[in-house]
């Protein structure tokens, strides 16, 4: 397996670097020039800058439309494919919606590229998987080793890499999985180190030294994205809605979702693209505050906007970009309040960048290890750390949001197995409708058993105490030898030794071991032994439900 992680790790790289060349590629053809989409907007005229945008939605739309009738029995998402499903990607999906999300990037879309390349290395990876016939636990964590690999070429971080995988797409770090998965990372970055053109994409200056007392606006630093976050990602949510309500056909509404992203730009080139000139702007110039502030209120607008209309990409990196505004404007308002006292604002703003990453996508130790991966500065490991982990429980404790579909599932799986393990009789008790007393009469009991296709009657005293069943086999036969019935009660049929109960606050486990020890389809339920008044019954359907989505659940997370 280590050896076909390594083979994917490479291929993985060149799916990632093909990706960026057609991005350059396109961008000389269209404007003359390549590299930052910033500088391309303010090279262009204020018209270009407007139409551009709007042009690659509608193309990026269109091509949406095809890629959604193909055919496909399968997911084209690779996180589903390792999560939920078998690891087959369909290629002509995949390759569509790439095609859509390039359309998107390369005419200023403000969304990050690093989802169409993730998902173009996951594809090369589930390819090799079928072509060599991997059984379905195999394909999927291939698909992992491909999804890990094209975040290294993506961000140059290895380490994060392998984390993201296992933290968010796999949800668990078990070392079966976690090496293959290296492997890949560090095969991949190995490539990427190699081809001509490499450079990383965030250029970080030195971190500084912190004092011990300034650790603690950290703390309130990671607060500060904990809170952030989840309303960025409720933005994008809303922002989905809004256009989905529209009614308007793909391609249009990825068109009006360009030509606004279009009009932003005229007063406010910085939107063009997934940010990463302007984080590199940020760490290394000085900005003025208020010049951040509206760049960043004009940049969260215009990735709502790209990504509520449908367009096809990644906001990992826009993420980066807020977290960095949040923590570059929060260490100049640090320096106004305490001037000389606190660290230049950059260093806040590298802080900021894996705070407002770990809160978004509830995965603090892989934002701790690529903050750390691009620094490459021991100074940085304890306030990154700590603002990392305040922010992710800041954001847990507001929604628990998350900016990955497939880790709101899981966290709510996770949910649903704590509750599940906790459930007691109690919650799963129902009526007991064939209940008679001790006096009832032979015709009072033959009426119920016809009225109601059960083969025990629960028998109660004048206390409503359990006191054992009638059985229909035992009726049945005093019906056949013709016995007097007469004057028999159910006091003469009840058998006491049959005392398999449930009690409110027993277990799913041990109620269903008193179901395997009796072959029946329903127990009654009793307050406790030592006072046995009957509360109803539980049937096996519902226990064996709760019992399936529990062992479901497991299955779905091993």
């Amino acid at each position: 397996m280590l050896l076909w992680a390594a083979v994917v790790g490479f291929l993985g790289a060149l799916a990632t670097m093909l990706f960026r060349e057609c991005i350059y590629g396109l961008q000389l053809l269209l404007t003359g020039q390549s590299g930052s989409f910033v500088a391309m907007a303010k090279s262009l005229p204020w018209s270009m800058r407007l139409l551009l945008p709007a042009a690659g939605g509608l193309i990026a739309g269109a091509i949406l439309v095809l890629a959604k009738r193909v055919p496909s029995s399968a997911t084209s998402d690779y996180m589903e494919a390792v999560a939920i499903g078998d690891g087959n990607i369909p290629v002509r999906q995949s390759l569509l919606r790439s095609l859509s999300s390039l359309a998107t990037v390369v005419t200023g879309g403000s969304i990050g590229r690093e989802g169409p390349m993730v998902q173009l290395a996951a594809l090369a990876a589930s390819l090799v998987g079928r072509f060599t016939h991997f059984n379905p636990a195999r394909l999927r964590l291939l698909v992992a080793c491909g999804a890990a690999a094209g975040i290294t070429s993506a961000y140059n971080a290895p380490i994060a890499g392998a984390f993201f995988v296992t933290e968010i797409v796999l949800g668990a770090i078990v070392m079966e999985s976690f090496g293959p998965v290296v492997v890949a990372s560090v095969v991949a970055n190995i490539t990427m180190r190699e081809l001509p053109g490499y450079h990383p994409a965030y250029e970080m200056p030195p971190f500084p030294p912190i004092a011990g007392i300034e650790i603690l606006w950290f703390v309130l630093l990671g607060i500060m994205a904990g809170i952030a976050a989840p309303q960025f990602l409720r933005l994008l949510g809303f922002s989905k809605k809004l256009f989905t309500k529209s009614a308007l056909p793909l391609p249009l509404r990825l068109g009006l979702g360009g030509l606004l992203v279009g009009l932003i730009s005229i007063w406010m080139p910085e939107v063009w693209g997934n940010g990463y000139s302007v984080v590199n702007s940020l760490l290394h110039t000085p900005w003025l505050w208020w010049s951040v502030l509206l760049m960043l209120l004009f940049k969260v607008a215009a990735t709502a906007i790209t990504t509520g209309s449908g367009a096809v990409g990644g906001i990992f990196t826009p993420t980066l970009f807020v977290g960095a505004a949040i923590g570059y404007l929060f260490g100049q308002a640090l320096h106004v309040v305490l001037p000389g006292a606190t660290s230049a604002p950059f260093a806040y703003a590298m802080v900021g960048m894996g705070a407002f990453l770990a809160a978004a996508t509830s995965a603090p130790l892989m934002a701790i290890l690529m903050i750390f991966e691009m620094t490459l500065s021991y100074q940085v490991v304890l306030p990154l750390m700590l603002s990392c982990v305040v922010a992710y429980f800041i954001a847990r404790s507001i929604n628990g949001a998350s900016m990955y579909d497939i880790t709101i599932k899981r966290n709510r799986d996770a949910q649903e197995r704590v509750r599940l393990r906790g459930i007691h009789m109690s919650e799963l008790i129902r009526p007991a409708d064939t209940v008679l007393p001790l006096t009832a009469s032979f015709s009072e009991i033959s009426g119920l058993f016809l009225k109601y296709p059960v083969k025990y009657i629960y028998i109660v005293d004048q206390r409503n105490r359990y006191c054992g069943v009638v059985a229909l086999q035992d009726i049945t036969s005093c019906l056949l030898e013709k016995s007097d019935t007469q004057t028999r009660v159910a006091a003469d049929f009840v058998r006491r030794e049959f005392l398999h109960v449930v009690t409110p606050e027993m277990s799913l486990g041990d109620a269903l071991q008193s179901f395997l020890d009796h072959q029946g389809e329903r127990l009654p339920v009793v307050r406790s032994h030592e006072d046995p008044e009957l509360l109803g019954a539980v049937y096996k359907t519902s226990l064996l439900d709760a019992y399936f989505r529990l062992d479901r659940s497991h299955e779905l997370h091993a």
